[in-house]
């Protein structure tokens, strides 16, 4: 890399924006990959918890960010299932307002108020963020549109509903400040 003329880079960053902009379509791939393999003890597909998040963000009112920070809030189960949250937050953060990428990053830690006791875990490890001003969206994402996801008998939109989002979210200029509203956090629609 040290060796590279401008014109070396140029021609890279030429021959990288094709696949930038095809960045929805290999988001929409995973999602369809999700749909062919679940985790064992589950009644559902990780597609068919995406597609119930999103779907009740839709039917609460939300923005776009909001609608897209549900349906990709496991996107990263598959590949890092230990840091999902984390890991699904750095492929939205780019294109979401602050405020949703922070939820996503954090709703592993905030679903643990649900579960944790049954592994003698700290169910309360959240509180750590009681002060951030995304507390109270991430614990209302959690309660409205994440743990409430698993029934196998929720009426959800298909993913072909959700494409044309994902696809205007992905085509936006990553980390624009417009997008970002850094330090702006309004919490889920009431």
């Amino acid at each position: 890399m040290k060796d590279g003329t401008r014109a070396d880079y140029e021609l890279l960053e030429k021959l990288e924006k094709p696949y930038l902009e095809n960045t929805a379509d290999r988001v929409m791939a995973e999602l369809q990959r999700q749909g062919q393999v679940s985790l064992e003890g589950y009644k559902l597909t990780r597609l068919d918890h995406a597609l119930q998040s999103a779907t009740r963000a839709v039917r609460d009112g939300a923005d776009i960010d909001w609608i897209i920070g549900a349906l990709l809030h496991d996107i990263g189960d598959g590949l890092a299932p230990q840091n999902h949250d984390r890991f699904s937050a750095e492929v939205i953060r780019p294109f979401v307002r602050e405020e949703v990428s922070w939820v996503v990053e954090h709703h592993g830690i905030f679903q643990m108020i649900y579960y944790a006791h049954h592994y003698g875990w700290d169910e309360n490890a959240r509180d750590k963020y009681k002060d951030h001003p995304g507390f109270k969206s991430c614990s209302d994402f959690c309660e409205r549109w994440d743990q409430s996801s698993f029934d196998p008998d929720y009426p959800a939109e298909p993913l072909s509903f959700f494409e044309p989002m994902v696809s205007r979210v992905f085509a936006r200029k990553a980390y624009s400040p417009d997008v970002l509203k850094a330090g702006e956090y309004t919490g889920l629609p009431t």
